[in-house]
């Protein structure tokens, strides 16, 4: 596979030795609102971040014409190559939003890297809680952490408790979040105050790996 464009956020202040790279979801690219804006926290707190796009993804950036995500295999041989470009696994922490962190998830063993950040895991498709993507999970020994919406409907917390995960995975619930960590008004909290603490949490984990 050719080399993958990625968009680079430079570490400000004294940086660390990781570099954080970061798959998008689904249905949105690398330039999302939510993916611009987590890059540039993470780099304001010292890190590198790395940012790419699948193959159909790209092409839509190309052609404008939406497709559906490339298959299991190919969105793996995607993470594997951005891995092998920007060198040295053992400084290099993947993950991502939604399916771009379950992918991530699914290579982090076998390509030897240092962590795994997943924001909102997709842990089942939305309505259907008996379509689980755990079955890996519960072997993982990558460290990693999951930063989650307490009632995301792809995995809410209270679903969450009844799943078996790997002891290398540390799960953080956004108060009231979906799965983009957006609380109810009704909630009292703001999603601009869990957007700093996933970026806060994030941090604190890559600095103690």
């Amino acid at each position: 596979m050719s080399d993958i464009p990625l968009r680079i956020d430079e570490p400000r202040g004294q940086a660390s030795a990781l570099t954080i790279a970061l798959a998008h979801g689904a249905g949105a690219g690398m330039d999302s609102a939510f993916m611009k804006d987590i890059a540039r926290a993470l780099a304001e707190a010292s890190f590198r971040v790395a940012r790419f796009e699948f193959p159909y993804m790209r092409q839509l950036r190309e052609t404008g014409k939406r497709g559906r995500p490339d298959a299991p295999a190919v969105l793996e041989q995607t993470w594997a190559a951005v891995v092998a470009q920007l060198g040295d696994p053992s400084r290099l922490v993947i993950g991502g939003k939604s399916m771009g962190g379950r992918i991530a998830s699914m290579v982090a063993d076998r390509l030897s890297v240092k962590g795994l950040v997943c924001l909102g895991y997709p842990f089942h498709p939305a309505g259907r809680p008996g379509t689980l993507r755990v079955a890996h999970l519960r072997d993982l020994a990558t460290p990693t952490l999951i930063v989650q919406g307490e009632r995301d409907a792809l995995g809410s917390r209270e679903e969450i408790d009844g799943y078996t995960l790997s002891s290398a995975i540390r799960l953080h619930y956004m108060v009231d979040g979906d799965h983009s960590f957006k609380p109810r008004k009704s909630s009292g909290a703001t999603f601009e105050q869990n957007f700093r603490q996933a970026v806060e949490e994030i941090s604190a984990f890559c600095r103690a790996l």
